[in-house]
């Protein structure tokens, strides 16, 4: 059965159509894909936050299945057969500006500018997935924060994509008066139509102009020419006719506010919100990719019950650090909020989860000394059976968390040879954690 077919009959004399759910006659033998040979899609998500963990209280016990969470992870243990947990792996690139080496080094696998510091070299890894398979979506990848941050997704250096930290924006964004429901027939608005048409007669003027530019004006161009060719394509898909998905249904709009509360953000609750419409994004198959920031590195997030901000208290917080611990516990916390968000919507004969992979990571281990060993890592859902869940893996000898990155790459549909550069370069995956 074809996953479009529909009900038709007579109602008053008007032809009226109904669409079916997606049906075990609709999927292969497996159903993990459907009858006529399209796959289900492969999603991938980025959870990151900053300023590391306490290792000590982070790491599981034990390996394989048999794994016992840890203080740490106690805010993720009931999600367990849907995680895989990584640690032992470790940044190989210089580790010279603390932080941002980090964050660069584990999310792009390069360094950042040696002139500008503030700036990743290289794609990020949800640029490196979305340039793959971007195209088949009206957004090719969406960048969120729990916070008022910019995020950290680069398409290369000094060109970074911004993120939507204010959940009603991003529900107008996405299920705003531009939203198409599934199986409506797509927009007819001729407003549409004229302004791709105006995009159309500038290309060419230009793209002229790149024969007259110096090399840093060429790349700027370039860089405004992307942007103006995925705004062209954005219009033509909201013309489409969008499959008619199950799950796809417009989610009811947040809060037009979350202020702060005594001077704390309302972290979890914007996290929440945020976590509700991009799951209903990639339900609808609005995007495959996303990255979202629950914190940056070096944020001074004032956080429930800490009496300083977060970056203050890794480096000045005395003893075992039970404070930092406290608001690992938090950040756990949301992540589990995310997934669960995922989880909670069926697809098929298994849950949207199931087609993602939700990298939840950070920029060192242990905040007080910047430390790029022993890195935290987690992973939410198995990318359509490409990655094994419900394990602990403990690499050996501080092992390249480069690995992790191209398994996590290739799992989504992307035949990329190898991930990172220098020392961190690697054409292997994580063997240990792929089926």
């Amino acid at each position: 059965m074809n996953r479009r077919t529909l009900l038709r009959g007579m109602l008053g004399g008007t032809a009226v159509a109904v669409g079916l759910p997606l049906l075990e006659q609709m999927l292969d033998a497996n159903g993990t894909a459907l009858a006529n040979g399209g796959a289900l899609p492969v999603r991938f998500g980025l959870f990151f936050w900053g300023n590391g963990v306490v290792p000590d209280h982070w790491i599981p016990q034990g390996t394989g299945t048999g794994w016992v969470a840890s203080e740490g992870l106690a805010p993720v243990e009931h999600l367990r057969s849907v995680l895989t947990i990584v640690t032992g792996t470790s940044m190989r690139l210089p580790n010279i500006h603390p932080h941002s080496s980090g964050a660069a080094g584990i999310l792009s696998g390069a360094p950042v500018l040696a002139d500008n510091p503030g700036s990743f070299s290289a794609p990020t890894i949800d640029q490196i997935i979305a340039a793959e398979v971007g195209d088949a979506t009206l957004f090719r990848s969406l960048q969120t924060a729990a916070t008022d941050i910019n995020g950290l997704s680069w398409n290369g250096p000094n060109s970074r994509n911004p993120a939507e930290s204010d959940p009603y924006a991003l529900y107008e964004r996405l299920f705003g008066p531009t939203f198409v429901e599934p199986g409506s027939g797509g927009v007819v608005d001729p407003r549409l139509g004229l302004r791709r048409s105006v995009l159309d007669g500038v290309m060419g003027d230009i793209a002229a102009l790149q024969g007259r530019l110096g090399s840093a004006d060429r790349t700027r161009l370039d860089q405004h020419l992307t942007g103006v060719r995925e705004l062209e394509t954005r219009l033509a898909r909201l013309q489409e006719d969008p499959p008619d998905l199950e799950a796809c249904v417009a989610p009811e709009a947040p809060l037009a506010s979350f202020p702060d509360i005594d001077g704390r953000p309302q972290l979890q609750a914007r996290n929440r919100a945020i976590a509700k419409l991009l799951a209903m994004a990639f339900a609808c198959d609005q995007t495959r990719v996303f990255g979202h920031y629950f914190t940056e590195p070096i944020n001074d997030v004032l956080f429930t019950d800490a009496t300083a901000g977060h970056h203050d208290l890794t480096h000045n917080e005395p003893g075992d650090q039970p404070e930092v611990q406290a608001i690992t516990l938090q950040v756990m916390e949301a992540y589990a909020a995310f997934v669960e968000e995922f989880q909670a919507i069926p697809e098929g004969g298994a849950t949207l989860l199931d087609s993602c992979a939700i990298l939840g990571c950070t920029e060192h281990s242990l905040g007080r000394t910047h430390s790029v060993d022993d890195l935290p890592l987690l992973i939410a859902g198995s990318a359509c059976n490409a990655i094994v869940n419900g394990v602990h893996h403990r690499a050996a000898g501080q092992d390249n968390a480069s690995k992790v990155m191209l398994t996590l790459v290739r799992a989504a549909g992307v035949l990329a040879p190898t991930f990172g550069v220098d020392e961190a370069e690697t054409s292997d995956g994580l063997s240990e954690i792929e089926v």
